[in-house]
């Protein structure tokens, strides 16, 4: 049974040695629970989507909810999958300031990436779009 779960969080430390912390521990332990996905970040905001079996993407979900790393976590969806469409990243990465702000005006009100003021469905499309204008790095 594969799930996707999508959420938001703030980080506690948005310096960029934290970001690295967080997507190497990711690299870490994903491949060794069957877990793929992909974290953008910018405006010290995630948006992370992550894919894999029913039972460790919601033990993954777990912990980071407990994280001091992330405060306002928030599940924005949650859906049983026949496919991954992140499989190809132990953790992908996006860093927001460094792509075109014409994407994130296709989906939200300013040029800045607010998961809290759109929907589960709108968050994910852009994260689809960011997979296909390759804006999405850091493949493991």
């Amino acid at each position: 049974m594969l799930v996707r779960l999508l959420y938001a969080s703030r980080a506690v430390d948005p310096s960029p040695g934290a970001i690295e912390s967080i997507l190497t521990q990711s690299r870490q332990y994903n491949p060794t629970s069957g877990i793929t996905g992909i974290l953008c970040y910018g405006g010290g905001v995630f948006l992370q989507a992550i894919e894999g079996g029913r039972m460790p993407v919601n033990e993954l979900y777990g912990h980071i909810q407990k994280d001091p790393r992330h405060k306002d976590v928030v599940l924005l969806n949650y859906e049983e999958i026949s496919e991954r469409r992140f499989g190809g990243w132990t953790m992908g990465q996006v860093n927001l300031s460094r792509i075109n702000t014409n994407i994130l005006m296709k989906y939200s009100e300013k040029p800045e990436l607010d998961p809290y003021a759109v929907s589960g469905t709108v968050s994910l499309a852009l994260l689809e779009e960011l997979m296909a204008t390759a804006s999405i790095c850091g493949r493991a």
